[in-house]
């Protein structure tokens, strides 16, 4: 019978708390910690309410190269690389300080941020694979997600050139009528 660390499995439930608060997937939770799937679908029942979603990963390199996916998984890159760099983190806990701080950059507000911390997950992985890598933008000097092995020379950022329809949706802002009774 083997010894288990209760203060080890202590801190997985907590890590795995956390990152169902933050929004992953189940799949990212049975992969990053020790916890059963049992166990862990009763933790997100009880953290959540709800049942966890089914169905695949978003597994795809190319989602992170359109332009507003582009800028947002960059910014995270950054506060990853500069957090790994700097700070004594790793593992899931880089993972998550990481991308809370992303969360307060873009001061997130009620709607869903672009980037998930499961597709948050993946990137690192991907960059860890070599499967997509950062380069410098020619004109502002960030640094920014591409597919890997392919030359960019002279490449400039979404953000320094967005494309022509940046910004623009297919839905109509919802007006509001002003009355006396809702001022």
């Amino acid at each position: 019978m083997r010894n288990k660390s209760v203060i080890a499995e202590a801190q997985q439930i907590q890590f795995a708390i956390e990152m169902i608060e933050l929004g992953a997937r189940l799949q990212l939770l049975q992969e990053e910690t020790s916890l059963s799937r049992e166990r862990l679908l009763k933790l997100y029942k009880e953290v959540t309410g709800r049942s966890p979603s089914k169905g695949m990963l978003p597994y795809s390199t190319d989602w992170f190269i359109s332009w507003q996916p582009n800028i947002h998984s960059s910014l995270f890159m950054g506060i990853y690389q500069f957090l790994n760099k700097n700070a004594s983190l790793s593992g899931l806990e880089l993972l998550i300080k990481s991308y809370r701080l992303y969360l307060e950059q873009i001061g997130i507000s009620s709607d869903e941020p672009i980037l998930s911390i499961t597709r948050a997950w993946f990137l690192i992985r991907f960059l860890d694979a070599g499967m997509l890598q950062l380069t410098p933008c020619n004109a502002c000097g960030g640094h920014f997600v591409i597919h890997a092995n392919t030359f960019y020379e002279n490449y400039v950022c979404g953000v320094c050139r967005p494309p022509s329809r940046a910004g623009k949706t297919t839905r109509k802002p919802a007006r509001q009528s002003l009355s006396c009774s809702t001022l």
